[in-house]
């Protein structure tokens, strides 16, 4: 009888159980944006006219980025090439452009949702070693992750482990190829998603180069799950490569380097992801046109989705430039 008993009351507890099924277990998926270049500061050279000082002075710094701001806070991870040192410290470099923002400048990245920077360009070190550290520090202080050069930038972000990898590419030889190689294989041992990002190409060229093209094959060759590309200062195609988006150039985005650049073209690129038993699987992306400027007369320094006509002029555009990619 007590046997009976307790058979009953142990059927009756699997019975209050849940059941779990695979199908009811939550999928791990994660969207990530990326747009190009931001130089939040300027160079020595220009008059203080519609200089990015005097708009922030102006304007306070959560008016930068507004207009994109709604984009940013609904994906899980948003990032963005970050042009230029933020420090009070150092000489300028012996160049024309040798970039440089306030410290302060970092509340622009904050109040506009972007959480991870690439600093693997040719501006990081415009102010010296110095503002290169100072960039770090207030960057790590405010809770902003960056990457580039040898580090690598390692987040869980909904259960799946991203890396950010970012580096220079003038070149595709064999010491570029030993780096790349290296970084992905350390990225590999400890992340899901591998995302590489390339500061590259030739300005204002609207077609990627060969170097461009080799390096992004071989890094999705070593495990790449999404290459990103910066530098030209306009925007180029994209190209799929073995199931891996390769997005050349996004252009500019929130640039203080040109007061009123010809060509405002801009886009956010999205891309979502699953983490499956199989590893990574590619999701649903989406080409989010915009203007680096909410005005045409001259760079305002807030970039802005297009709509309508302006909109379907630039899709349109990035799909020639990717049509036209060899």
């Amino acid at each position: 009888m007590k046997k009976k008993k307790l058979l009953i009351l142990l059927i009756s507890i699997m019975i209050l159980l849940p059941i779990h099924t695979v199908a009811e277990e939550a999928k791990k998926t994660i969207t990530v944006s990326a747009a190009g270049d931001c130089t939040l500061g300027y160079y020595p050279k220009q008059s203080t006219w519609n200089r990015f000082d005097t708009v922030a002075k102006a304007k306070g710094y959560s008016y930068f980025l507004e207009n994109v701001k709604p984009i940013f806070e609904k994906d899980d991870l948003t990032i963005v090439n970050l042009e230029g040192p933020l420090t009070l410290n150092g000489k300028p470099a012996d160049k024309e452009f040798a970039f440089r923002g306030l410290p302060a400048y970092v509340e622009i990245l904050k109040s506009g949702s972007i959480e991870s920077v690439n600093l693997a360009n040719n501006h990081t070190l415009d102010y010296g070693t110095i503002g290169y550290t100072d960039t770090q520090k207030v960057l790590k202080d405010n809770k902003i992750g960056y990457f580039g050069g040898e580090r690598i930038e390692f987040k869980t972000i909904n259960g799946i482990r991203v890396a950010m990898i970012g580096t220079k590419g003038w070149y595709f030889n064999e010491a570029t190829k030993d780096f790349l190689a290296k970084q992905i294989k350390i990225a590999k041992e400890k992340s899901d998603l591998i995302i590489v990002e390339f500061h590259w190409g030739e300005e204002r060229v609207y077609y990627p180069n060969i170097t461009q093209k080799k390096l992004a094959r071989y890094a999705i060759d070593q495990g790449a799950h999404l290459i990103l590309g910066s530098h030209p200062h306009v925007v180029q195609g994209i190209e799929n490569y073995k199931g891996v988006n390769i997005v050349y150039s996004l252009g500019n985005f929130c640039f203080g380097g040109n007061r009123n650049p010809s060509d405002k073209d801009s886009f956010i690129y999205q891309q979502s992801f699953e983490l499956t038993d199989k590893g990574i699987v590619l999701g649903e992306s989406e080409i989010i046109p915009c203007s680096i400027s909410s005005v045409k007369d001259k760079n305002d320094y807030k970039p802005t989705p297009l709509v309508g006509t302006e909109k379907e002029r630039l899709l349109k555009r990035i799909q020639t430039l990717s049509r036209g990619i060899k």
